[in-house]
């Protein structure tokens, strides 16, 4: 009989069902758990749970019957003090315990990089009632962006504009977060040229870099990714240097998603994610080894020989704009007939506002020449009821 390694996966997005086939490659049981059924790692895996993710007994009850070899968070909406107790205990979670912890609290990892590690921020302040939370506004000045301290994927975020927005702003930022804290972090508006993501891997071999990628992103999530962003010699030595800090102080291997504003030749910490990002769903078509791949190899052990760039790509999300329970997506024929385009649809049961249910890949010979063929492709698909 095959004998192999457990993974449970916490957390069974779009992002998780890529980590899940990456895994199945290399011979793994794969576990997928989530807060909702027929999630899209539950499509692939071996098994899969339907839990409440907070819940620490519903976590510790699937642990301690499947008792995986590793535990892979990939949302941040789980309750990580239960990972601190079952990491005590013995079991191996991704990258660590802390980092996750951390990493969910935005007012953890922005103290830690600001203050513990002086990397350059942003201005910032926290709040845990309205009348805080105006006064520090005031503090950091108009614009300023607000932010729930747990949430994911950009839900709570908003740009404040005047003293006008503050009610709005504060009320979306109540509704947005993913656990029911009313703290939020109110930020210094940076006018940067632009924002990357710099995928960074720790694996037993060391600290290994991607190219990094460019991304716009609206109301917090992102619209669009490309790679390579075209970056100064003195901005990617610093943006290494960034990276390479936060990922050291929270250990444990991995990709590490850091999220970084470029300004000129300055180069500000934003936020850190500790697994694949969802700006780098790009590098399915562009590297040598996703971040998918990449991720898989490191937490399992094994060495990274080397990511290389094999062509400039590009991603744009499809993105349902109604809540449905029964769709389909039309536009195939159209979108799959432009050059080096590829499509992944997640199969998400049902769909929110807002919520990602495709993304259209394009590869080309330049970065713009990329860009123009993944959003023409998205022109073309449509969710249909």
């Amino acid at each position: 009989m095959y004998k192999t390694k457990k993974v449970l996966l916490l957390g069974s997005g779009e992002l998780g069902k890529e980590v899940v086939i990456e895994a199945q490659r290399l011979g793994i049981e794969t576990i997928a758990v989530d807060r909702y059924g027929n999630a899209p790692a539950m499509q692939v895996a071996h098994k899969s749970y339907v839990i409440d993710m907070l819940d620490p007994k519903q976590i510790r009850d699937i642990v301690e019957k499947e008792k995986p070899d590793i535990i892979v968070p990939e949302i941040e909406a789980i309750a990580t003090s239960e990972l601190i107790k079952l990491e005590e205990e013995g079991f191996n979670v991704i990258p660590t315990a802390r980092a996750v912890k951390l990493t969910m609290d935005r007012e953890g990892i922005r103290r830690l990089a600001a203050e513990t590690l002086k990397l350059p921020t942003a201005n910032y302040r926290f709040a845990d009632t309205y009348k805080e939370f105006v006064k520090a506004a005031r503090e950091i000045g108009f614009p300023c962006v607000v932010k729930p301290l747990m949430s994911s994927s950009g839900k709570g975020q908003s740009v404040c504009q005047s003293e006008d927005e503050l009610e709005k702003c504060w009320k979306v930022a109540m509704e947005g977060g993913r656990v029911q804290n009313g703290r939020v972090i109110i930020e210094e508006f940076i006018r940067f040229d632009s924002e990357i993501t710099l995928l960074t891997v720790r694996a037993v071999n060391g600290t290994m870099f991607c190219p990094p990628i460019g991304h716009i992103q609206k109301e917090g999530d992102y619209i669009e990714s490309w790679q390579p962003h075209d970056m100064t010699e003195q901005q990617i030595k610093e943006a290494k240097r960034i990276a390479q800090a936060i990922t050291d102080e929270l250990g444990g291997y991995g990709v590490f998603g850091v999220e970084l504003f470029l300004s000129q030749d300055k180069v500000y910490f934003s936020e850190v994610s500790p697994r694949p990002h969802d700006t780098g769903l790009v590098t399915l078509v562009t590297q040598n080894l996703s971040e998918f791949a990449l991720h898989v190899r490191a937490v399992l052990g094994f060495p990274i020989p080397e990511i290389t760039l094999n062509t400039p790509g590009a991603s744009r999300p499809l993105k349902a704009g109604d809540e449905l329970t029964e769709y389909s997506i039309g536009g195939f024929d159209q979108a799959l007939g432009l050059p080096n385009i590829q499509l992944r649809v997640f199969g998400k049961p049902v769909t929110s506002v807002g919520r990602r249910i495709a993304v259209a890949l394009s590869a080309a010979d330049a970065v713009e020449a990329a860009r123009e063929n993944a959003a023409r492709a998205l022109e073309y698909l449509r969710l249909e009821k």
